[in-house]
């Protein structure tokens, strides 16, 4: 039999629940080709011949419509109101009419009715829409009676009413009233009417609205579909038992399922963007690509590296479970602070300073000068007190002799501890520094990274067996930057079994769909690639991960003393200058007013004569020149017993002496006063 096309209403309401899933063939319906429907917050797109694989029916709501006047509300499917099921829209005045319109051979007997007014009688009162039950029609005295039943959840009371007995009346299904859900699941009850006392309305046509879940072709989520929807169906489910429906997968989401693995896929979509490996497999990621996932990687870590070589560093990220030796290296440190990272509770540490180092002994006398080729060895963290009061951060370490041989160091151990220099490095102590190594074991990366923090210098002395092509054997030296916790799902080609790598759903998520696997294939890869070469732009954005940030930057040095007392000299200075001038230029005015004075010039030794006589008052007042200044303060400083710092100290931090007034505003020509 050939399936009929019904609106997709209509298929909702006369659905049974217990038939899903049924497939449905789109054919016609009110919309443009290709259109898209926003519906409940999902987009669908429904074309003609789409095919449609429905999985669950949702009641959103039920209109609820009179059917006198065509009002409408909108019913929770909640709804606490008890309905019954009327048999037809008329309604009987009195119970003889009612009697009359249905033969008493019939086989509608016994009636159905019930009131919409309330009635009274001598055994009780009838409450408005009490369903009750006419059985038969009896004459008592000459006057004819109607035998009713009402039913009761305790038992059954009967009534005789007179036919004259007046209503309205209305002819309901039999059965007991029933809730909103029970006349909906009722295929009995399907397009009655019903009487409801909680509604306002005598009748009343119940219109539900569904929302279908449905599975489509190459639709990753579960499509939202109204029952309203103007759309027209048939159901194909008979002739559609060999269909199957696409559904695309993220590798995310095969990762979050867990399985069952091996996965068979086949590639839909490769986000855009440049490659984040440059491996040769990333070329044979491409459209209609077929895979095999055989589950995520097994350690679920990893770490960054970094080649050490004089021409353009390369950039890797080994697998955990990478089974190439490693020996250490010795590590740099640019900073104190950086010392501060690399040292371990329990592990001696010895540095060699790369560079003269002033400790500033101005800020704590224990900061002390290092030298290159000074050999300490850190031991702790502590706090020291700075001459402004506030705390300060440093390495409290050891100064240690120069080498000697294991022999005589074995020998000369309690000499030498006792000769033993402490010092202290404030944190924000930037020189060079280079770690002392003397460990000749070879290690696993998993033993690495176990025993020593990061970031670590090593050389890889032995490939892992399991790659041949390991490239990292080819640096004179590696640095292994940050450890990484990031699960992987390992991945084969179908094309090429024997090669397998391993692919990070978060930065890699390719859209695949499963497929039907091929005969023989084996449960776990034979080799994977333990370690991918990165491209330098996506190195630097794992290096901008939250879990790849460094520690925070070293504290800056404190402001010292001498920087606050010469600030004070300086404006000393400034305004002993002003003060100067300001007398120099009374003297001056004093001078040309007295030349004023005189009708005639005169010469200039004549001028001279009517000076004061007590010249010293007058030069006392000139200022000092600058030479004289600067003996009197070298004089000063000699006297207080300050010398001047060391050659490498000067190179280092430069000296700041107070600016001096200008000779050129200070200097007169006195020959001419």
């Amino acid at each position: 039999m050939e399936p009929v096309p019904v609106p997709l209403q209509d298929f909702a309401s006369h659905l049974d629940p217990a038939s899903l899933p049924r497939v449905l063939r789109v054919c016609s319906g009110v919309y443009f080709e290709g259109s898209v429907y926003e519906l409940s917050g999902n987009e669908c797109c429904l074309s003609t011949g789409d095919l449609v694989k429905v999985t669950h029916v949702h009641l959103q709501k039920v209109v609820c419509e009179n059917s006198e006047t065509g009002q409408a509300l909108e019913l929770n499917p909640n709804f606490s109101g008890l309905f019954s099921a009327l048999s037809s829209l008329q309604s009987y005045r009195t119970l003889e009419e009612l009697t009359s319109a249905v033969p008493p051979s019939a086989t509608q007997w016994p009636i159905h009715f019930k009131s919409t007014e309330r009635i009274v009688t001598e055994a009780g009162v009838v409450p408005v829409d009490q369903p009750l039950r006419l059985e038969a029609v009896e004459v008592h005295h000459g006057t004819r009676y109607a035998r009713c039943v009402q039913d009761s959840k305790t038992q059954e009371v009967v009534l005789y009413l007179p036919l004259s007995q007046t209503g309205p009346f209305r002819r309901c299904k039999p059965g007991a009233p029933q809730t909103l859900l029970q006349v909906l699941q009722d295929p009995a009850m399907k397009d009655l009417l019903f009487t409801c006392p909680s509604l306002p309305w005598r009748s009343v046509v119940l219109r539900p609205q569904y929302v279908l879940q449905a599975v489509m072709h190459m639709r990753r989520t579960i499509v939202k579909i109204p029952s309203t929807l103007e759309v027209e169906v048939e159901d194909v489910t008979a002739s559609s038992q060999n269909i199957h429906f696409i559904k695309p997968l993220l590798l995310s989401e095969v990762l979050a399922q867990g399985g069952p693995y091996p996965m068979s896929t086949e590639i839909l979509e490769v986000p855009e963007g440049p490659p984040i490996f440059l491996s040769p497999w990333v070329g044979s990621l491409r459209k209609g690509q077929r895979l095999c996932i055989y589950g995520p990687a097994s350690p679920a870590w990893q770490v960054v590296a970094s080649s050490k070589s004089r021409k353009v560093p390369r950039y890797f990220i080994l697998s955990g479970a990478y089974q190439g030796k490693l020996r250490r290296r010795p590590r740099e440190f640019p900073t104190a602070y950086d010392i501060l990272g690399a040292l371990q509770p329990g592990r001696p540490l010895r540095v060699v300073a790369t560079k003269d180092c002033d400790g500033n002994e101005e800020e704590n006398p224990e900061f002390s000068f290092l030298a290159v080729g000074d050999r300490l060895e850190v031991l702790r963290q502590g706090q020291v007190c700075g001459t402004q009061g506030q705390d300060i951060d440093v390495l409290i370490c050891q100064r240690l002799s120069e080498e000697v041989g294991e022999e005589e160091e074995d020998l000369e151990e309690e000499e030498e501890v006792e000769d033993k220099e402490q010092i202290l490095l404030p944190l924000y102590l930037s020189g060079g520094f280079v770690e002392e190594v003397n460990d000749g074991r070879r290690y696993s990366l998993a033993d690495l990274t176990a025993q020593f923090s990061l970031p670590c210098e090593v050389k890889v002395v032995a490939k892992d067996s399991r790659h041949p092509t390991d490239p990292l054997v080819s640096f004179p030296g590696l640095r292994l930057e940050e450890k990484l916790t990031e699960p992987y799902l390992v991945v084969g080609l179908d094309s090429q079994p024997e090669m397998c790598f391993e692919i990070p759903p978060r930065w890699l998520d390719l859209t695949v769909a499963e497929v039907a696997g091929q005969p023989g294939q084996v449960a776990r890869p034979l080799s994977v690639t333990r370690v991918e070469e990165l491209s330098e732009a996506f190195y630097y954005n794992l290096r901008k991960l939250p879990a790849s940030k460094s520690q925070a930057p070293p504290p800056r040095p404190p402001k010292s003393k001498g920087i606050s007392e010469r600030k004070q000299s300086v404006q000393s200075c400034q305004e002993i200058g002003v003060k100067v001038r300001q007398e120099d230029d009374d003297v001056t005015s004093q001078v040309i007013g007295r030349r004023q004075s005189y009708p005639q010039s005169e010469p200039k030794a004549k001028t001279l004569e009517d000076l004061p006589k007590d010249q010293s008052n007058l030069y006392s007042k000139i200022p000092i020149h600058k030479k004289d200044l600067k003996s009197k303060t070298q004089t000063k400083n000699s006297a207080l017993g300050m010398k001047p710092k060391s050659q490498s100290m000067l190179g280092k931090y430069p000296t700041m002496s107070p600016p001096l007034p200008d000779p050129d505003m200070d200097d007169h020509d006195y020959e001419e006063i």
